[in-house]
């Protein structure tokens, strides 16, 4: 058993240490035989179920008081099939394992999120993503999956199999069943080149709609309480690799991004009246940057600072009004925020509860220092995301309900019924998953 998850007396925390959980039990299966034994006797027991990757959801969407089934005993790479270019792995297995895994293997994944801490059964039951012109979610590249449910049966999804689980169960928030194996899609071994420049956020949002569509991947962080912006394009390169140096990359990504950014941190919720200066300061302590590497040495970055975030998936077409708006908002409210925005975007795709379901999305994550009070800014940012029609990340911190998801997902009502047929007892229910699915 992992001892940074688990404190005294059983106590679960996730990793930003604002959800506790005490389950009456923690099992870590061996097998998915296993796992269905345990899912069946938790059921005659009367016990609740939930299985819990890394902890890196901000929400209690893994916390029960009854069965916790931790993933760590199922992890590595079942099969790589290079004829159909996909891998099958196991539901527990750390993104960071995968990645390393796949690019000794001459393999990548399209596109991956930020950090890879997280199980890769974690990260796509919440909906993890990175940004991509064309590439969705990491769950957007699943081609098949395994699910073990409420009666201990083993299903096995995909566009031909069970079709309308696999529909919903790619993002099925672990309210469908246990995910026990992902088959995702993989290309050949590729490179990026990653372009990092400081640019005004006007200038940003002006020419917004142009820099999404001539880059593959681009994000970027916003400083409140300055016009200044951290731009990030990643495009595809013939090469050759040309990594950060050991030295910039242990400056630039270690003391500036982690080591330094802690400090500013602490100094900023020591001294909140000081935080608008320090983000002038620290929004010109960035250079611009080039450099040509594999794809999830360029995609993901160690995130060292602990943090709560949240995060919402606007239209992308409302996109610069809702940062707007945003900025507006801080500036209005008096607040101090040392943590930049962040924002990024997806395609549309066609899994049930995606964030990205059915509509081209722009993402704004709001973050605050890990032990800061966050309440009064994310209620303020939850206002003005909720007003186009925002959908919260399913890990993040937010304050929305069924009543409202139902209104903004086109197919709530299908994955709610599928949840009724799938889990009438609701051995996988818990407190966050009454509140979001009713």
């Amino acid at each position: 058993m992992s001892s940074t998850a688990n404190g005294k007396h059983g106590t679960w925390r996730n990793w930003g240490g604002n959800v506790t959980a005490r389950p009456a039990r923690q099992v870590t299966p061996a097998s998915v035989a296993e796992l269905a034994a345990e899912i069946r006797a938790a059921a005659e027991r009367g016990q609740r179920v939930k299985a819990v990757g890394t902890g890196h959801s901000f929400t209690s969407v893994a916390a029960t008081d009854g069965v916790l089934i931790r993933p760590d005993l199922l992890t590595g790479i079942r099969a790589i099939d290079r004829a159909a270019m996909t891998v099958t792995v196991e539901a527990g297995t750390p993104l960071k394992r995968l990645n390393a895994a796949l690019a000794r293997e001459g393999l990548s994944l399209t596109n991956m999120g930020d950090i890879m801490e997280q199980t890769v059964a974690g990260a796509t039951s919440t909906g993890t993503h990175g940004t991509g012109r064309e590439s969705g979610s990491i769950a957007a590249q699943i081609t098949g999956l395994e699910l073990v449910t409420a009666d201990g049966s083993v299903l096995t999804c995909s566009a031909e199999q069970n079709p309308e689980i696999f529909a919903a169960a790619r993002i099925g928030l672990g309210a469908l069943g246990v995910v026990t194996a992902l088959t995702l899609a993989v290309e050949p071994l590729f490179l990026l080149t990653a372009r990092e420049e400081p640019m005004p956020l006007d200038r940003v949002l002006a020419e917004f709609d142009q820099l999404w569509a001539e880059n593959e991947h681009f994000e970027f962080y916003w400083f409140p309480h300055t016009g200044s912006t951290n731009t990030k394009r990643n495009n595809r390169s013939e090469g050759p690799a040309r990594p950060v140096g050991r030295a910039a990359g242990w400056f630039e990504d270690e003391f500036l991004s982690n080591g330094l950014f802690q400090a500013v941190q602490w100094a900023g919720r020591a001294a909140p009246v000081s935080v608008p200066a320090i983000a002038r300061v620290s929004s010109r302590a960035l250079s611009a940057r080039s450099y040509t590497d594999i794809p999830y040495r360029v995609f993901t970055s160690p995130r060292r600072v602990r943090f709560v975030e949240m995060e919402y998936a606007v239209p992308r077409a409302a996109l610069t009004e809702t940062l707007r708006e945003l900025k507006a908002v801080i500036e209005r409210s008096g607040l101090r925020i040392s943590f930049p925005v962040e924002v990024r975007t997806a395609p549309a795709d066609d899994i049930a509860l995606s964030t990205a379901s059915g509509r081209d999305s722009a993402y704004i994550a709001v973050h605050m220092f890990r032990g800061t009070p966050y309440q009064a800014y994310f209620s303020a940012a939850e206002r003005v995301f909720t007003a186009h029609e925002g959908r919260p990340h399913w890990g993040k911190v937010h304050t929305r309900d069924a009543g409202y998801l139902e209104g903004v997902y086109p197919r709530f009502t299908e994955f709610t019924a599928l949840r009724n047929r799938l889990d009438p007892e609701r051995l996988f229910q818990n407190d966050y998953l009454r509140r979001v699915l009713g």
